[in-house]
């Protein structure tokens, strides 16, 4: 086992009032948290400080710039808008490009419809190969969003669990390994 335990922030992508995607992100963050040998962190993009006058390493910020260095993977929660993804989410995702080169990602697509986010993933997958990011193979999809928690944001189907779970075994050996190549093998 590492020395250092893996770091494995969920970023919530997106900006708007009643995000049901809040929920996903916090049952994400919690069930990394679970995770032997693993840190997380809950990185909300609406509480980045990012000016939308300029784009790119222009508008870095250090704070997130310095957690994406320090990350060996991502959970990046997607809502999907209107069959693609939050313009604020492409937005802060391109204020970093040397952080991500070979990390691992895995996408979680959230949608009040019935197909879970899953055009947001399609549509994600090309910018995360872009930012040179690794994408594993599982997602999670949450279909009906609205249904799938409670007001206080507890979650009402357990099967959720179970993905949530498959889906990060795949994550965590993706960034274990990702991280064993940056440190140990030459490009």
């Amino acid at each position: 086992m590492e020395s250092r335990p893996l770091y494995i922030p969920v970023i919530l992508g997106t900006t708007r009032m009643g995000r049901m995607s809040a929920h996903v992100a916090r049952l994400l963050r919690e069930e990394v948290s679970k995770q032997a040998g693993v840190e997380t962190d809950l990185i909300d993009i609406a509480g980045l400080p990012l000016p939308t006058n300029d784009a790119g390493e222009a508008i870095k910020e250090g704070a997130f710039s310095a957690k994406m260095d320090r990350a060996d993977g991502l959970v990046i929660v997607a809502p999907e808008y209107n069959h693609g993804y939050s313009g604020l989410l492409k937005h802060v995702l391109d204020s970093c490009l040397k952080e991500y080169i070979h990390k691992a990602v895995g996408i979680v697509g959230v949608s009040a419809g019935p197909f879970g986010g899953t055009r947001v993933i399609q549509n994600l997958l090309p910018v995360m190969r872009e930012l040179g990011l690794v994408t594993i193979f599982w997602d999670v999809n949450f279909s009906t969003v609205q249904n799938s928690f409670d007001g206080n944001g507890k979650l009402l189907d357990p099967s959720y669990v179970r993905r949530v779970d498959k889906f990060l075994k795949e994550l965590i050996w993706m960034s274990r390994t990702l991280r064993y190549g940056r440190e140990n093998v030459p490009v």
